[in-house]
Order: structure tokens, then C-alpha cells, then sequence
């Protein structure tokens, strides 16, 4: 055999087996995967699921305040939040058809912004335990109004004059589209290594907890501190 077939021969060795090798190239645990297994959505870039930073471990939600789905997880996503001491990311996803969806995401974060985080979310829950009679942008009105009121707060004429408050939701539907979200709830257990999509929200406890005890395997061990070596004493005159 000539030289040069000898030579093609084995770079063609080499790049096989950088073929072969290179799928087997270790993933990092927890990636992606949903539960219940096979239940998941196909997402476009999940890159911005992810827990606040310091965070091991996070609850993501895109949600719909119209949606009566969201309005079922909501106290469920709270009270494991809450369980688990683990921080609830928010994401508004007004979702096409529901007229009244963005009016509200504006006034949750008026009140948010205005009053406090606390109060925002409390309208958040009022909204969706009251989901079922709220029919129109007039019903919902009514609604904010009697919030307002019985919180002893003055309900503004114009709660977005400079359509602040919609850019921000606007700027999280932009993510659900980056993610190329199809529905609400979309819910995600996740890490900084990766997330699980939770499609059935009475499996979430037990999603959180495998996730946690993955995380806390998948930890680094911290190196044990050097051993201090005794001074030596001193000898007497």
C-alpha cells in the first residue's frame, strides 16, 4: 500500500472515532426531561430557565391569569415554593383569544410596583380564586376596584400611563415566544445544570424533591481543611 493511502487511512481512523466518542461525551444530570416521562413540550431555547442567582433550585412558571389551568397549580405552586424554601419565578404569558388576561398582569404589577410585592401577588390569587365570574375587561374592572377598596388603596384612573407595566409583560411573553411556548401553565423544576418540565402539577413535590437530591449529588465535595501542624514548644532556659 502507498504512503498516501496509508496516511488517508489513518485520518480516517481518527475522525471515526471522534465521531463515535463524541455522543457519548458525559451530559450533565438533569438536562431535560419531563414527568410524567414522554409528557413534555418541544421547546425552541430554554436558556433562560434557570434559578436566580445564589439558587440551587427553582420553581419557573410561565402563567395566564385568564387561564383556568394556571388558576388550579397556582396555590399548589405556591405552597411548594413555600415547602421547600425555594424561589418561585414568574413569568406573564397572556395568551391569544383572553381579553382580559393583559389588563390584569398590568394591574398585579401596578400594585407590585406601587404598593409591594406581597400585595401584587395577593392579587395575582384573588384574580384566579375569582377567575370564574370574571367574563370582560368590565367584570375584571369591578373586580380590581373592590380589591382596591377593601385594601383601603385609591384605584388609579390610568394604571399605565407610560405603558411601562405593559412593556414588562410584553418583554415575558417575548421569552415564552423564544421558548416557542404553546400553552399555560408551562412549569419547570430547574437547576443551573439543567430543568424537568412539570406537566402534571400534582407530581411537582415529588419532582422538586429528586431534583434537589440530584443537585446535592452532583455538588462538589468541598476539600477538607489542611490539618494544622502544633507549633513546637518552646524549650526552657
Amino acid at each position: 500500500m502507498r504512503l498516501i493511502d496509508i496516511n488517508r487511512l489513518r485520518r480516517w481512523v481518527v475522525a471515526f472515532a471522534i465521531a463515535v466518542t463524541l455522543p457519548c461525551v458525559a451530559v450533565p444530570a438533569m438536562a431535560q426531561r419531563a414527568v410524567p416521562p414522554g409528557s413534555g413540550d418541544t421547546f425552541k431555547d430554554t436558556s433562560m430557565i434557570k434559578p436566580p442567582a445564589g439558587a440551587k433550585v427553582a420553581i419557573f412558571e410561565f402563567m395566564d391569569l385568564e387561564c383556568p389551568a394556571c388558576a388550579h397549580a397556582y396555590p399548589i405552586v405556591h405552597a411548594a415554593a413555600a415547602h421547600f424554601n425555594i424561589p418561585l419565578v414568574q413569568r406573564d404569558f397572556p395568551l391569544p383569544g383572553h381579553i382580559w388576561s393583559l389588563d390584569a398582569a398590568i394591574w398585579a404589577r401596578y400594585l407590585q410596583d406601587k404598593v409591594s410585592p406581597a400585595t401584587g401577588e395577593e392579587y395575582r390569587g384573588a384574580v384566579f380564586a375569582a377567575q370564574l365570574g370574571i367574563n370582560s375587561k368590565d367584570d375584571l374592572l369591578s373586580f380590581t376596584r373592590h380589591f382596591f377598596q377593601s385594601h383601603g388603596l385609591q384605584l388609579p384612573f390610568v394604571p399605565d400611563p407610560t405603558e411601562q407595566l405593559a412593556r414588562e409583560v410584553q418583554a415575558d411573553k417575548a421569552l415564552g415566544d423564544k421558548l416557542g411556548l404553546i400553552h399555560t401553565p408551562t412549569l419547570f423544576v430547574c437547576t443551573q445544570r439543567g430543568w424537568t418540565q412539570v406537566t402534571e402539577v400534582s407530581l411537582l413535590y415529588q419532582t422538586i424533591s429528586e431534583v434537589e437530591a440530584q443537585a446535592a449529588a452532583d455538588a462538589p465535595e468541598k476539600p477538607a481543611g489542611a490539618k494544622k501542624t502544633a507549633a513546637p514548644a518552646k524549650k526552657s532556659q
